[in-house]
């Protein structure tokens, strides 16, 4: 069984049951969690992976992983600054990255991909902080409720990861916590960041509390550093769960109130899950290291084979000459402005696909595409291959199958594959970037035993 096949089969037994989306949903709506993140945006089934299209794709993605990490080691002699400045981290992220350090690196980590008529093709990597998503297993548990998937499921033997549950395991994993101690952790953001999720982030840490944490949200600056602790409103911290990001890091006073934390961390006085040198490794930049021809060498032949099923040809926007898949060398911003359709420009330290410019958007000109290339040149901007995603169809509410374009989250950490966030547009909106600030609908993903 794969995708295809399971897909298929469900969506002729949504057909002959006259199945409408809503009803479909089962119980997720009455997630105030999910509610409180997603706005009530959902898919109307989950997508389907078979078990040996998981196993390989987990594999593929645990290579990369490797090489990203190992990048700093391979090819800047372990030189973490000299990494981050090449990665486009300007001096305030460069120090605050050498003040937050984590070995191993974390496991835990988000890939973005489309899946096109080869396979799967990857978007951007995620590791660490910004793995936003590990909810997914809500909507896996309300769409279950429905008795024609849990029936359907229960014929394929479809099961899926918990994957908040595994990111506790993470935490537990990585920090050293032990099991059953019920530590404090501060789920702590920016106060922008918080701002936008602080009443997620209170649902979150509620959920937390139920798996062995102690969690509390705040915003960073709530923390305090004394007396060989960080304390939040009297509670001595034992973790720090950070949402504060590298992009927050932007300006010298960012780091009057993060410092100090991050500083009681390498100290030992508190465990920071997870550091931010963990960022930079997953940084859009990085998958131009391990997409560079010239690069090829350094890896093994297990890393070259999952690099090309499922790395898209990624460049850094500098002025030069670069070697295509094929082999061929061309001028990169000569190649940019005469290939604007197959091409999307993309700055390397941001999320939520915020600053995405992608070649072939319909309100793009040439003449406006040639300026925004001029204009990241010497700026931190990768260019990428454009990805041509095979809509997925989903059930709509009047018995109708819609097209959809669908971003596969794929989670991984210390328990190996970790779940799938799935955020889709349809067809007929003609979406550049997915995501949930966009209005992008949300889902899961239920996999073959």
């Amino acid at each position: 069984m794969d995708r295809a096949f399971l897909t298929t089969r469900y969506l002729r037994e949504v057909t002959q049951r006259h199945a409408r989306a809503s009803e479909l949903l089962g119980a997720v709506p009455e997630s105030e969690l999910l509610r409180s993140i997603y706005l009530g945006r959902y898919l109307s089934r989950p997508l389907f992976i078979g078990r040996a299209e998981r196993d390989q794709l987990y594999a593929d993605l645990e290579n990369v992983r490797a090489a990203l990490v190992s990048l700093p080691d391979r090819l800047f002699g372990g030189d973490l600054a000299s990494y981050a400045r090449a990665v486009g981290a300007n001096e305030v992220q460069v120090r605050a990255a050498l003040r937050s350090t984590g070995r191993p690196v974390t496991r835990q980590a988000r890939a973005d991909l489309y899946a096109d008529s080869s396979g799967f093709r990857l978007l951007e990597f995620n590791i660490g902080a910004a793995v936003a998503g590990m909810d997914n297993s809500d909507i896996c548990r309300g769409l279950l409720a429905h008795p024609v998937l849990a029936e359907f499921a229960e014929i394929h033997g479809l099961g899926y990861v918990d994957s908040m549950r595994e990111q506790v395991n993470n935490m537990f994993a990585e920090t050293g916590a032990e099991r059953g101690s019920f530590p404090v952790v501060a789920l702590a953001a920016s106060p922008a960041r918080y701002a936008d999720i602080g009443s997620y982030m209170n649902y979150l840490a509620v959920r937390w509390r139920e798996l062995g944490l102690d969690a509390h949200a705040c915003r960073v600056e709530e923390l305090e550093v004394a007396n060989g602790r960080v304390w939040l409103g009297g509670r001595g911290v034992d973790i720090i769960s950070r949402l504060f990001l590298v992009e927050d890091l932007r300006e010298p006073t960012a780091l009057d109130v993060i410092g100090p934390v991050l500083d009681a961390a390498a100290r030992g006085e508190v465990k920071v899950f997870t550091p931010l040198d963990s960022e930079l490794l997953g940084n859009k930049a990085a998958l131009a290291m391990i997409s560079d021809q010239r690069n090829r060498h350094l890896f093994s032949a297990a890393e070259l084979a999952s690099f090309d099923r499922i790395v898209p040809w990624t460049a850094m926007v500098v002025p030069g000459q670069v070697t295509l898949e094929d082999g061929q060398r061309v001028e990169l911003l000569d190649y940019a402005v005469g290939h604007q359709q197959d091409l999307v420009l993309k700055p390397v330290l941001l999320h939520s696909g915020d600053g995405v410019l992608p070649g072939w958007h319909p309100d793009l000109s040439p003449r406006l595409w040639q300026q925004r290339l001029s204009e990241a040149v010497g700026s931190p901007h990768v260019i990428q291959r454009r990805i041509r995603p095979v809509p997925e169809l989903f059930p709509g509410d009047d018995g109708e199958l819609v097209p959809w374009i669908v971003t596969w989250g794929v989670f991984t950490g210390v328990g190996g594959y970790g779940g799938v966030l799935a955020r889709a547009a349809t067809v007929a909106s003609n979406p550049g970037v997915i995501n949930v600030d966009t209005g992008a609908s949300v889902g899961c993903c239920l996999s073959a035993r």
